[in-house]
């Protein structure tokens, strides 16, 4: 039987710590995130790709309101720009694997999928958004923008100076709306590249997918894509080779398995704290608790070499 895998390509997958974030660097990251995929995937192993875009919707949250600050042209809503960051960020990743399976796998086919997540139209984080997303404003301006947009703002402080940032919601993704299509393409031997960003937020009124402008978790709405496919694993690479115990201290110690059980006594105990790490193990542990399938957390070197956490 053909091997199913989800992997969600992490953040130093596309943009890492002292880049500017050019096409170039992207490239590169790209490239190099998917030699060390390549060894893992078999001639018929049915593979989707994910991906992040936070860097990527924050420079066009930037350009956005650069063009309306100098030339009157209208902000894009965000579900637009989390749909131009998904065609070009999946643009890269094909363009590239094309040109690795042209000496590796020839045969392979690889297609992008724009792709529509649904959420509930009265989640609870509509009432309280807290994600944070493009530049700083003033109080006016916050002000302004918040009577012409409804946009609504936190206030911050950064270096002694109060401004403020805008704030979305992170609805829970609850269905990917383009399934059947991954799986019609996933059976037909197709790599698909879909979800990217955690996929553009809609909501369902009146048999209706109306847009929404809010942020989905990419590693929960990959962990998402991974239970509706039948993933027989579900793989999230980020820029650790564990998860950890006493993460950044002399003591910590890598996890190389745990079992279910153990990931929510951790996570009760507030042992992952809020960083980075803690919605990727949540969305493995959302994975493996739905389908009974392993999750692994890992970076691209552990990967290729056999090691990470895996949860489950």
């Amino acid at each position: 039987m053909k091997e199913t895998l989800v992997v969600a390509l992490g953040g130093n997958a596309l943009s890492r710590s002292g880049q500017k974030g050019s096409v170039e660097e992207m490239r590169r990251n790209i490239r190099e995130a998917l030699m060390n995929l390549a060894p893992i995937v078999g001639p018929e192993t049915r593979l989707v790709l994910t991906h992040g875009n936070g860097p990527q919707v924050g420079t066009l949250l930037l350009k956005d309101d650069a063009g309306a600050q100098v030339y009157d042209t209208p902000r894009y809503p965000l579900d637009v720009l989390v749909a131009e960051t998904q065609g070009e960020i999946a643009y890269l990743i094909e363009s590239e694997l094309r040109n690795i399976l042209r000496t590796d796998n020839p045969s392979r086919e690889v297609v992008s999928l724009m792709t529509m997540i649904k959420v509930r139209a009265d989640d609870p984080a509509f009432k309280d958004p807290q994600k944070r997303v493009g530049k700083m404003f003033s109080e006016d301006e916050a002000k302004r923008l918040s009577r012409e947009k409804g946009w609504r703002f936190a206030e911050e402080v950064k270096n002694g100076t109060r401004a403020y940032r805008r704030v979305v919601p992170s609805p829970e993704p609850v269905e990917v709306v383009n399934i059947k299509a991954v799986q019609t393409l996933l059976d037909r031997n197709f790599i698909v590249i879909t979800a990217g960003g955690g996929g553009i937020p809609v909501y369902e009124k009146d048999e209706m997918l109306i847009p929404v402008e809010a942020v989905i978790d990419k590693d929960l709405a990959s962990a998402l894509t991974a239970e509706f496919v039948g993933a027989d694993k579900f793989i999230i690479l980020t820029d650790v080779r564990f998860v950890y115990l006493n993460y950044g201290t002399p003591g910590q110690k890598p996890i190389e398995e745990i079992s279910l059980a153990q990931v929510k006594t951790l996570i009760d105990q507030g042992t992952f704290g809020q960083g980075n790490m803690l919605p990727k193990i949540k969305a493995a542990l959302q994975f493996v608790e739905r389908t009974g399938s392993k999750a692994l957390i890992t970076d691209f070197e552990g990967l290729k070499n056999g090691e990470g956490t895996v949860i489950g």
